[in-house]
């Protein structure tokens, strides 16, 4: 299947700030792995720094940018997968689970075959988003779940391309083919909680979920009144 790619640049954004915090906070987590009390912290103190919401697309597709950050997660997540040097600094700290888990040695291939299919991956996105079709792509982030749940964590997969792809999307949704984007991650492990950068992803998208639940919002309708509201 052939896509077009509509890349987007982030102009007129439905962003509104909230006063909560997230890289203090991941940072503290990171250092001693305590996700219970994160979770609990998170949904108490929901308001201590900014957080805004990029739209990619209307009514199916937005982008948190975190407090600190140039770019939204959606975007710099992309823009990251096509910069080699980001690339060989990752593949080379992560040389060990590429090794073992994918079999391969040469970072230079992995390098090429990241950037590759990071460009389809984002075209698939956003020309599904354009089609309100974005349940092809994204998918239960956990493997028992067979159905919606209220704000579910979700993913979207890199095609496979002669072994399954280590490059992951993550979000939260919020009604038929409308999704909140959280971020995204190179996966070489067998689960999230295995890594520090892909445990961070997880606690984003709580953090996320968490700071909709505590304003009310159920679906795609009142996350956009959210945003007017705010």
């Amino acid at each position: 299947m052939n896509f077009t790619c509509y890349k987007f640049a982030v102009t007129n954004c439905d962003r509104k700030r909230y006063h909560w915090g997230l890289t203090p906070l991941v940072s503290f987590l990171k250092l001693y792995n305590l996700s219970v009390v994160f979770s609990i912290f998170i949904f108490t103190f929901a308001k201590t720094t900014i957080m805004t919401f990029d739209l990619i697309i209307p009514d199916t597709l937005w982008a948190v940018r975190y407090d600190g950050d140039e770019e939204n997660a959606f975007y710099q997540a992309f823009e990251q997968w096509s910069d080699p040097i980001w690339l060989r600094d990752f593949f080379f700290q992560n040389k060990n689970d590429l090794n073992e888990h994918f079999k391969i040695t040469n970072i230079d291939k992995a390098i090429y075959e990241t950037i590759d299919n990071a460009d389809r991956l984002q075209c698939l996105i956003l020309d599904l988003a354009l089609e309100s079709n974005l349940e092809q792509v994204f998918r239960p982030l956990e493997p028992s779940r067979t159905g919606d749940v209220l704000l579910g964590k979700e993913k979207a997969k890199g095609e496979p391309v002669r072994h399954s792809s280590w490059l992951r999307i993550y979000a939260i949704k919020v009604g038929d083919s409308a999704y909140i984007i959280t971020g995204g991650a190179i996966k070489l492990t067998a689960t999230m909680q295995e890594r520090e950068h892909t445990l961070a992803e997880l606690q984003k998208m709580e953090l996320v979920r968490n700071h909709l639940i505590s304003e009310g919002v159920v679906d795609a309708e009142g996350f956009i009144d959210l945003l007017q509201t705010k």
